[in-house]
């Protein structure tokens, strides 16, 4: 039964998938396997219906250069923390896992509205970082460098361009000091896609980039994508810290804010690349928040599409160099 729903999986992942089941629940009659879409990590996830529960199957996609192999251990510390949903079994060398399936609701549909969720998200980042060490991995500045080092060689766009942004990074590079001793558990990656809402709390999914961080990156993250105003802002780092923020806080927090918009705008050019753009860019004009919206809405820009990606690429890029509010990483894309 589990083979033929496994079919879109090479033949190894389907061995290993079958075991992963055998080994967590035994003989238990296994009712329905359903592939779940959705995911942008590459990894194949999908729905086991059994004794009336439903879980997730989660088998990690190729391994990339940079891949992260304390992602596992950092899983399992996250969800005995009841942070993550409930781990029930483990492979790190054939990369897969099985988690309590998320019965997922709008965020948007969080009660209290965008003031309370943004508390109750500063709670989690709180949390997170209050649980026992992820394991190291590799420096934050490090990581950005690398990526947007791959990004300058792909020829996406003409000599020159880029060149602000370079030196804009080193400067940031000079005054950004990562002490190991200042390091707290990180999810690294907590964007929309990545928290779910399941009627009555909030979980985090997809720990792929979860390493012993700065303390301030999720921070980052989080507010450019769900704080994109004072008050949420304010709400969000009180309910993070426990208290208002402190004098020199905005100095510590904008370098690395500048960060992981560099790192997103690598991110989403580096797929750009991957899907074989070939025109080559010749400035870094890009649309407002607004525009962008509106195009989407209106059929011009497609969701999920490659000349999307560049485009918001470039939209995070603006805000690296003007410090504005990056366009965030919303559900239409």
């Amino acid at each position: 039964m589990t083979r033929d729903h496994f079919e879109e999986l090479p033949t190894e992942h389907r061995v290993t998938a079958g075991l992963a089941l055998a080994t967590a629940f035994g003989a238990t009659p296994i009712e329905a396997i359903t592939p779940v879409m959705g995911g942008a990590s590459g990894a194949w996830t999908f729905r086991v219906d059994l004794s009336r529960r439903h879980y997730l199957l989660r088998i990690e996609g190729a391994a990339s250069p940079l891949r992260n192999p304390h992602q596992y251990r950092s899983l399992q510390i996250a969800a005995q923390a009841g942070i993550a949903p409930r781990c029930h079994y483990v492979d790190e060398s054939a990369r897969i896992a099985i988690l309590d399936f998320v019965e997922e609701r709008p965020l948007d549909s969080f009660p209290g509205g965008p003031l309370a969720l943004a508390r109750a998200l500063g709670e989690m980042v709180r949390r997170v970082q209050a649980t026992p060490l992820f394991p190291e991995f590799i420096a934050y500045p490090d990581m950005v460098g690398r990526l947007w080092a791959w990004v300058c060689q792909t020829g996406l766009f003409a000599p020159g361009v880029l060149d602000p942004c370079t030196e804009r990074f080193s400067r940031i590079r000079e005054i950004c000091t990562w002490e190991s001793t200042d390091l707290v558990s990180s999810h690294n990656d907590p964007l929309p896609r990545n928290i779910l809402f399941d009627g009555t709390r909030l979980w985090m999914i997809d720990w792929e980039s979860a390493y012993r961080n700065d303390p301030l990156v999720d921070v980052a993250i989080m507010l450019d994508n769900f704080a994109p105003e004072p008050a949420l802002e304010s709400a969000f780092l009180h309910a993070w810290l426990g208290h208002s923020t402190s004098d020199g806080f905005y100095e510590k927090l904008n370098p690395v804010r500048s960060l992981t918009r560099l790192y997103y705008a690598g991110v989403l050019l580096s797929a750009s690349a991957a899907a074989g753009r070939e025109t080559t860019d010749t400035n870094l004009t890009a649309p407002t928040r607004a525009e962008f919206e509106q195009a989407v809405g209106a059929g011009h820009l497609k969701p999920g599409a490659t000349e999307t990606k560049h485009i918001l690429g470039k939209m995070f890029l603006n805000s690296f160099l003007s410090g504005d509010m990056p366009p965030g990483f919303s559900a239409a894309v």
